[in-house]
């Protein structure tokens, strides 16, 4: 945390997050061979149960406020980019590169709600290997960063195109619809335009928000498809798991929408919150090997790079048509 608060990480887009899983993933290779039987439990303890709590307090984050902030448009805009990238995940990974499912999925959460945190957040929901979550996290934390170099250059070239309307405005609805971090999305933002960095951040959260619908929807998918696989035809039978801290999730941010919390417990919030996400993602890099991830090959990084030209790309057609339908 301290090391995600320097000036010169903050400007590159690394957060506390990435540097925990980097750093423990260094100490998993080496060292943790030596400590791994009396750390286990605490590990797997951060894996399952901080990491759910985590992801319940980063509701405090968002209020249902932020809707407001960005429109219809905006709103609208969120939902087609992160509809159309989680499918495109969804279906190149499995037929076209022929990866699992889990690993498509975890990196289509990713790529398409809010990088390494959406990843976590979807990896109880499929119950994925912990090679399989790092190897999700590592591709979008990679492009994530790239983003935050990349679209400076973009918003210098949008002012002669004109592609994205609306100026440093509609700019910041581009980068916050289209960049995977938050942390991201500020450094992005602000060496575009700083009046970009509001706008750009509201629509951030926005997308984020849409984390606990998609959690539900994909369990309820899931469920029914394994029972089916199972034989279990009659849908009256089928149970639905319904992830629980989606729902407190959601939960957390309608609290925090009608009741105003003083700003100290919200500053304590987010740093206790940041300390809990750091500590799972220290935990899943303890137990990554990179065998396993260099076994993964490729097509992952192949899946999040379609991906992230898709953001680029059409995500500047999405916000421009979107743009267009409310002029």
């Amino acid at each position: 945390m301290l090391l995600g608060s320097s000036p010169w990480l903050q400007q590159h887009g690394l957060s506390a997050l990435t540097i925990a899983i980097a750093l423990a993933m260094l100490v998993g290779n080496t060292a943790y061979v030596h400590l791994a039987p009396t750390a286990a439990p605490g590990v797997a303890f951060s894996k399952r149960v901080l990491l759910r709590a985590g992801i319940v307090l980063y509701g405090l984050r968002l209020t249902l406020h932020d809707l407001g902030h960005v429109g219809v448009a905006g709103v609208l805009t969120d939902t087609l980019v992160l509809g159309s990238t989680f499918t495109l995940a969804w279906v190149l990974g499995t037929r076209w590169l022929g990866l699992d499912r889990r690993t498509a999925i975890l990196i289509g959460a990713g790529s398409s709600v809010c990088g390494a945190a959406a990843v976590m957040a979807t990896e109880p929901v499929v119950r994925a290997r912990p090679e399989q979550l790092t190897v999700a996290v590592a591709t979008v934390v990679v492009f994530g960063t790239i983003a935050v170099f990349l679209y400076p250059a973009l918003f210098a070239l949008n002012l002669h195109c004109h592609v994205i309307g609306d100026g440093a405005r509609g700019f910041g609805v581009y980068a916050g619809s289209t960049i995977h971090e938050v942390a991201q999305v500020v450094a992005a933002a602000r060496s575009s335009a700083p009046e970009a960095a509001d706008t750009a951040v509201i629509t951030k959260m926005v997308r984020v928000m849409m984390l606990a619908p998609l959690l539900v929807g994909l369990s309820a998918y899931l469920s029914r498809t394994d029972c089916a696989s199972a034989g279990q035809a009659d849908p009256a039978f089928r149970r639905i798991s319904v992830p629980w801290f989606a729902v407190a999730f959601l939960g957390v941010i309608i609290v925090n929408s009608f009741v105003a919390l003083p700003p100290a417990v919200l500053t304590l919030n987010n740093q206790l919150d940041t300390m809990i996400l750091a500590t799972a993602m220290a935990a899943l890099g303890l137990t990554t090997h990179v065998g396993a991830i260099r076994a993964a090959g490729m097509r992952p990084l192949i899946l999040a790079l379609t991906l992230f030209a898709w953001l680029v790309v059409g995500g500047a057609g999405i916000n421009h048509a979107v743009a267009a339908m409310f002029r």
